[in-house]
């Protein structure tokens, strides 16, 4: 079995719930992907840093990250990845809203002006999280090389990407489920 297709697995019995649900879009589904019952487990927390390796390995960047709370330990474990093949980079985040105290940035880690990165995200449907994230990180003067979602919902992000280089590791077909 491939680190995929293992990955794929633990999704599918982890992450899937059906019932009824409302969206961080405002949409209502019969299912959701819960990604944060799958990105604190060990081995599928791994197997998430090897795929989001090979998901950007061609790339020349700096950092990696993206929207919280979904987006910080899909960065860890991309950033732990990355070091175990060798290779140097940071991670960062971006805050809904910005803290009233402190330094007060959105993008928090080291992002500068100048910089390559890729922006990612657990679960997309129509990609307004993803925009946001990716609006904050070129309001700092980095240049997003690539978008990387772990599930594209097929209802929009993707269009929503339009101009960016996106790629999904899997979509909701993966998961034997019919966008809606």
């Amino acid at each position: 079995m491939t680190t995929r297709d293992r990955l794929r697995d633990l999704f599918r019995q982890r992450a899937l719930q059906f019932g009824d649900f409302t969206l961080a879009s405002g949409k209502k589904s019969s299912y959701y992907v819960n990604s944060k019952k799958v990105l604190f487990h060990a081995e599928a927390i791994t197997l998430l840093g090897e795929e989001l390796y090979a998901a950007t390995a061609d790339l020349t960047f700096e950092a990696i990250g993206g929207l919280e709370v979904g987006a910080i330990p899909m960065a860890a474990a991309a950033l732990t990845a990355f070091h175990r093949h060798g290779r140097a980079l940071e991670g960062f985040f971006v805050r809904k809203q910005a803290k009233s105290h402190g330094s007060q940035e959105l993008v928090e880690g080291q992002v500068s002006k100048g910089d390559r990165v890729v922006v990612i995200d657990d679960v997309l449907t129509t990609g307004g999280s993803v925009v946001q994230a990716i609006k904050a990180v070129e309001a700092v003067g980095a240049t997003v090389l690539r978008v990387v979602c772990i599930c594209d919902r097929l209802q929009g992000a993707r269009e929503a990407l339009a101009g960016y280089d996106y790629r999904p590791l899997f979509t909701i077909r993966d998961f034997g489920i019919e966008p809606s």
